[in-house]
């Protein structure tokens, strides 16, 4: 079905200008061959065939182009429509339109105290141990705008996948990982004693001040071996997420343009993105729902 037909079957609960947009058509062109009285002649299946058309498309635009068959299907199923996702992947290469796959993960370079005290592994890379504020993950990424370089820090909860905590900053100071840290312990409302708090061997870290700051708040700490990312997975596949989902998409002029651009991400992340190790839904709809399980239990 070409992109004008599909037009003319929804045009009656569609706006011609919206789908134009979608379909990266002119409205002068839909209007020059065809009018919605085309739909007529659609069979029933033909006419599905489109309604499904138009919704992957605008489900695919407003994740950004990030979201492949899994996330789309789940959306629609959420909205009511039984479709299954082999229907959404076909149906995506008849459109062209694909999500986006991170790629594997690189080794990052860490800076390393040598005089410091490194903490056991006590998470052995079984970062989710199957509750909430069993293990939470951090790690710092680095970023770059027109006014220089900038550095991100988060705290993962490793269950919920949730982002707890976060700061962007032009530094690396220890200040950076205690901030980001104060935030997450804000969110659980200090609700954290024996938590474990994993990470590489970063000398924010390892400094006097993290180690204080995890001390007050009862977390224990735990680090996998240097410049191992597999012992700190958890964290990594956040920045792979985050990178190729979005900021390798954009661009950032200044610094403050770039902490608002990560604020917004994280809250789609958070409240929006779906997640397909907690069932397609987002931290926060899996958080709301372990809380409703277990009030009920």
């Amino acid at each position: 079905m070409n992109r004008f037909a599909l037009m003319a079957v929804e045009c009656a609960t569609t706006e011609i200008n919206r789908m134009a947009r979608l379909l990266e058509v002119s409205t002068s062109g839909y209007y020059k061959r065809q009018n919605c009285s085309t739909a007529i002649g659609l069979t029933q299946v033909q006419q599905r065939r489109a309604d499904l058309e138009v919704k992957i498309l605008a489900r695919h635009k407003e994740s950004e182009g990030t979201y492949g068959a899994p996330r789309i299907a789940a959306d629609l199923r959420e909205e009511g429509d039984r479709v299954s996702e082999n229907t959404v992947a076909k149906i995506m290469v008849d459109l062209g339109i694909a999500g986006i796959s991170p790629r594997t993960f690189k080794v990052r370079t860490t800076v390393v105290d040598p005089t410091a005290h490194f903490p056991e592994d006590l998470v052995g890379r079984a970062f989710d141990q199957g509750r909430i504020d069993a293990v939470w993950t951090s790690d710092i990424t680095y970023l770059t705008c027109g006014e220089g370089d900038m550095y991100f820090c988060a705290i993962k909860d490793e269950h919920s996948k949730r982002i707890l905590g976060w700061r962007v900053d032009d530094h690396m100071r220890s200040e950076l990982v205690t901030g980001a840290l104060r935030d997450a312990v804000f969110v659980r409302q200090n609700c954290c004693a024996e938590t474990i708090l994993h990470s590489d061997r970063g000398s924010q870290y390892t400094s006097s001040m993290m180690t204080a700051a995890c001390a007050d708040y009862g977390l224990r700490r735990s680090m996998g071996a240097t410049g191992v990312c597999w012992d700190n997975a958890g964290a990594e596949s956040l920045w792979s997420t985050f990178k190729h989902e979005y900021y390798y998409r954009h661009v950032f002029a200044t610094k403050a343009e770039l902490v608002a651009a990560v604020g917004r991400w994280v809250e789609r992340y958070n409240h929006r993105r779906r997640h397909s190790s907690i069932g397609q839904i987002s931290p926060i709809a899996y958080e709301v729902a372990s809380v409703a399980v277990a009030s009920a239990a």
